[in-house]
């Protein structure tokens, strides 16, 4: 029996192969198994080749595999693309009604099921999914029953006669390939029962969720691909709280609202991707001299311009770092699994707070989209930390032409902050350089004492921020480090578990705080080391780049790229760091 499998279901957009993903994946969580998969899809409404890949172990996995066991196919477009996937001895299952086909010199079992034909005969080829549902079960051993929990909650609001239907279309499509199989063929291992209800989910839900619990009551966004989902989890839980979501005209339009309900006291957010962020810089810059906390989320895709608006890729790094104008403090977060994306999300709102500045939450899309098994949120530890924003100050009474000092020149770089229409608060907010009041000022003395306050706000965040680079260092003086960000954590763990087991030592370390950098924390793990590789998602070694900025050792810093829209594979990283030594 196995440990793990991978299964994938594809065919058009629009032809309900997300919804049988889900159902499959839905319920073998409820099973206690882990889960992680990572969805292909057009940009596009309807039509063209898309496909689900799913995960199956019966241990925590975050990465998608190598290679496949079942590919379930409802067109033809769907084997020619996916079948070199197959392992040997894997197994298509595919919609008897197109004839399938798989290539003569591959090594795999071919089951031509009639799911349309099937489905029809129950009243209609709609649930052609659910027979492929119940023919994926049939080769994992899987009591079709399993299954009706999930298909009860998602079609009873169309009454028991749909929940039956479902439920029938999954027990044909199992019972049509036991007789043709004669057995199981993909056994898995049963799950571990520990009694945890683990959820699972995508990383956009953890984000929304994180900023539900660390008190976030408005958003105001514009919807952009992969960032979307965020918002609509917030539009249909955040008026529960008395919060609110605004649809916003445009990117420009969100930043600014969301400064301006920052200022008035209330915690704000906006979350968009590359595209969206570039029209938001100058409201960053707003943010930043201003000192208004401002808490952006973007989940980076394929640049530039349109790009590829649902591919995966990290290239907005450099551009999260340095592409305000002028010099403006900025912190830049990047989680790597969904359990980090929930805490940050809210540790963004209370950094934007106590250090009244911009925030950027750094995601990408395999993080943003990629659903998966995760373990209960630690609710127990949430808090919320304010920073000097005093919401109940007794101010003493103004002189004529005397303001509240909002903007004074203080030893840690943070002003103190209250709400506007406090009695004796009155002061000046604008764009332009100003004094401790906000009054405008071109004075040079006053220019270097506003910008040495600002700039040395974060001087010690990299020493309190709770682990801002990952490490599993196990090894004093290791053959290689791997170091990466965001979504590359599970395939880069994977691989230094294969060459760990070949006899090369590996350490490994993600950088979880990208600015300010944590060079303290990074540069003894890679002096230690005798090699670094950097994975990343882009064509230009960013990250490697920011390394060598702020940690040096040049000369022995090398990197493995992908930027050809698919996320990385352990098998890729293990291969071509093999390459490299």
């Amino acid at each position: 029996m196995a440990e793990q499998l991978s299964w994938k279901v594809g065919g058009q957009q629009g032809e309900g192969i997300e919804s049988t993903g889900e159902i499959f994946a839905i319920t073998l969580n409820r099973l206690g198994y882990y889960l992680y998969g990572y969805r292909h899809f057009s940009s596009r409404i309807k039509g063209g080749h898309t496909n689900n890949k799913i995960r199956v172990s019966t241990s925590q996995v975050r990465s998608i595999s190598d290679d496949l066991d079942i590919l379930v196919a409802f067109d033809q477009e769907t084997i020619d693309i996916n079948v070199h996937e197959l392992h040997s001895n894997g197994i298509v299952l595919a919609d008897a009604k197109f004839n399938p086909t798989v290539p003569e010199d591959k090594d795999v079992t071919l089951y031509a099921v009639p799911f349309t034909e099937i489905a029809t005969e129950l009243g209609t080829s709609l649930m052609k999914n659910m027979v492929a549902v119940g023919a994926s079960s049939a080769i994992m051993n899987l009591d079709p029953e399993a299954f009706r929990e999930v298909v009860e909650e998602i079609f009873s609001r169309k009454g028991q006669q749909v929940v039956d239907k479902n439920m029938q279309a999954i027990e044909k499509g199992a019972a049509y390939v036991k007789n043709q199989s004669n057995g199981s063929l993909m056994q898995m291992e049963l799950a571990k029962a520990d009694g945890k209800k683990r959820m699972f989910m995508i990383g956009n839900d953890a984000i929304a969720m994180g900023f539900l619990a660390g008190g976030c009551r408005f958003m105001a966004a514009y919807p952009i691909t992969p960032a979307s989902e965020i918002m609509e989890y917030m539009i249909k839980k955040l008026p529960d709280l008395g919060g609110t979501v605004i649809q916003t005209e445009d990117e420009i339009a969100a930043a600014t609202m969301a400064i301006g309900a920052n200022y008035a006291g209330v915690r704000t957010i906006t979350a968009s991707a590359g595209p969206g962020l570039s029209l938001m810089m100058e409201s960053i810059g707003l943010a930043g001299i201003t000192e208004t906390p401002l808490v952006i989320v973007d989940t980076q895709r394929g640049g530039p311009s349109t790009g590829l608006p649902t591919k995966q890729e990290q290239s907005d790094l450099m551009a999260m770092i340095y592409g305000t104008h002028g010099e403006i403090p900025k912190v830049v977060i990047a989680p790597s699994t969904v359990q980090e994306a929930f805490s940050d999300a809210i540790e963004a709102l209370n950094i934007a707070e106590e250090y009244q500045v911009p925030v950027i939450l750094l995601s990408d899309l395999q993080l943003s989209l990629g659903k998966q098994t995760v373990e209960p949120l630690a609710y127990e530890q949430i808090q919320v930390r304010r920073g000097k924003l005093d919401e109940n100050p007794e101010l003493p009474e103004l002189g004529k032409g005397e303001y509240f000092k909002r903007y004074e020149v203080t030893k840690d770089g943070i002003s103190p902050r209250i709400l506007p229409g406090t009695k004796n608060g009155i002061f000046h907010v604008t764009g332009v350089e100003h004094d401790e009041t906000g009054k405008p000022s071109e004075l040079a003395s006053n220019r270097k004492a506003q910008m040495d306050k600002r700039l040395r706000k974060l001087a010690k965040l990299p020493e309190v921020f709770d682990t801002p680079v990952y490490s599993d260092a196990i090894h004093e003086h290791p053959d290689v480090l791997f170091v990466g960000f965001i979504s590359t954590r599970g395939a880069i763990e994977e691989a230094k578990a294969r060459l760990e087991e070949e006899g090369i030592q590996v350490n490994h370390a993600h950088v979880r705080l990208i600015h300010p950098f944590p060079g303290d924390e990074l540069k003894p793990l890679v002096e230690r080391a005798k090699k670094v590789i950097v994975v990343e998602n882009n064509a230009t070694a960013q990250l490697a780049n920011i390394i060598k900025m702020n940690v040096g050792n040049h000369d022995k810093i090398t990197s493995i790229l992908k930027y050809d829209g698919t996320p990385f594979l352990p098998g890729e990283i293990h291969e071509r760091s093999k390459e490299l030594l």
